[in-house]
């Protein structure tokens, strides 16, 4: 005899994307049309969730209208957290309080919704599960613009990040190409990417018949000299009167400092102890204003390349419901310590479908930008990234407006719980 099913749990880690709440819906969606009586919504991760924080999300996505709200939202509808579960040696008594939890609201099934440390999560659970006998599935369901994930093609969110970093550079080098200054000037524009560069890789996508595209592109993959970036950008100021500069915020020298750490910078280190880099770009355009003496410009896009869902993929929104879905099914049919990935079929026309992965083959990995991928000089990308990429950033999403402005779908009362 099957089974009778119960409920599902679901959480959201890490940085918000503009295609997070895609996978959210599309999670939930599919967990109703496999018969599951309770969708809950973790607020703030499984942070929140050791704090005895959910919702029902039956009782917030009342309507059709409610999802298709909910998929062009950006950021973390149910809120996000940094948390690192601790191992079971450290810390059982974590693992009981959660399984403890997860007994009581009657689930079946937990989906996280995250990137690198959020497999991180479900790895640990499900390692716990089959140490305790437990029989609720944990699945993983990818995200994140860093693209960093082992295993997988590509990470829902990346493609509307990179969509909105190449639509953004572009209209800066529109700009500064407008401006017409006495000694020229350098503007370096500073993009998310700690360890990988996919992101500042996809500044070339302005490249096109009607703009030229940044003038020199920088990725950690490879070790950064002040000296050489120097020389390089006035060779480039001698042929142009505006250069732009794309690099990513984690730049470092060949014995691993960051760039950003040569100027302050925030002590602050998060639970999984990352710093924060920001001013890589404003230490630069000192440097080169020094050296140089042109005008300079640091332009750090922030928060702005996740949070964009204005200028979102419809690839991406679409792939993000998908993986959603994907996870929701396979923790339905047995899976557990498992992640869903993406698996390209073709480039054009481009083509993908989903797989499960084992999910301890991708926690704690980080999968970066080929060396092949980046010039021999280190300063652009190939025409292999640009046939990478590209595909990921077609179509558009039309945003649902009331009066001018994008509608999103707002859970009322969540900064009452932060």
């Amino acid at each position: 005899m099957e089974k009778k099913k119960r409920n599902v749990i679901v959480g959201q880690s890490g940085g918000p994307t503009a295609a997070i709440n895609s996978s959210l819906a599309g999670v939930f969606r599919t967990a109703i049309d496999r018969g599951y009586k309770t969708v809950y919504g973790m607020l703030h991760g499984v942070q929140g969730l050791l704090e005895g924080r959910y919702i029902d999300l039956s009782e917030h996505i009342q309507s059709g209208l409610d999802a298709e709200l909910l998929k062009r939202t950006p950021s973390a509808y149910l809120g996000t957290c940094r948390y690192k579960l601790p191992t079971i040696n450290e810390n059982k008594e974590v693992y009981e309080k959660i399984f403890k939890i997860l007994d009581d609201l009657q689930v079946d099934c937990f989906i996280y919704i995250g990137g690198n440390d959020s497999m991180d999560t479900i790895k640990k659970l499900s390692d716990y599960a089959i140490i305790s006998g437990s029989d609720i599935r944990f699945v993983g369901c990818p995200k994140t613009i860093d693209n960093d994930l082992a295993l997988t093609d590509h990470t829902p969110g990346y493609g509307s990040a990179a969509k909105y970093i190449g639509t953004s550079v572009k209209e800066i080098i529109r700009d500064g190409w407008s401006l017409e200054t006495k000694h020229g000037q350098i503007l370096i524009i500073e993009i998310m990417g700690r360890n990988a560069g996919w992101l500042t890789g996809a500044s070339v996508l302005a490249k096109g018949e009607d703009c030229d595209g940044p003038d020199a592109i920088y990725l950690p993959e490879l070790p950064f000299d002040i000296p050489t970036f120097v020389a390089k950008a006035k060779e480039l100021l001698k042929k142009k009167a505006s250069v732009v500069i794309a690099v990513s915020e984690g730049i470092h020298t060949a014995d691993g400092k960051y760039i950003c750490e040569m100027d302050e910078y925030s002590d602050y280190v998060d639970a999984f102890g990352h710093k924060q880099l920001t001013g890589t770009a404003r230490y630069l355009c000192n440097v080169l204003s020094k050296e140089i003496g042109c005008k300079t410009r640091a332009i750090e896009l922030s928060t702005l390349q996740r949070s964009a869902s204005h200028c979102a993929s419809r690839i991406d929104i679409l792939e993000a419901y998908e993986v959603g879905g994907a996870a929701m099914k396979a923790a339905d049919e047995g899976d557990s310590g498992k992640m869903v990935v993406i698996k390209r079929l073709s480039d054009d026309p481009y083509q993908a479908g989903t797989e499960v992965k084992d999910v301890h083959k991708i926690a704690n990995d980080e999968r970066l930008v080929p060396r092949e991928w980046i010039t021999p000089d280190g300063t652009y990308v190939t025409n292999e990234f640009i046939t990478y990429v590209r595909p990921l950033i077609q179509g558009d999403v039309a945003p649902i407006m009331v009066d001018g402005i994008p509608r999103h779908l707002y859970r009322k009362g969540y900064q009452d719980l932060l």
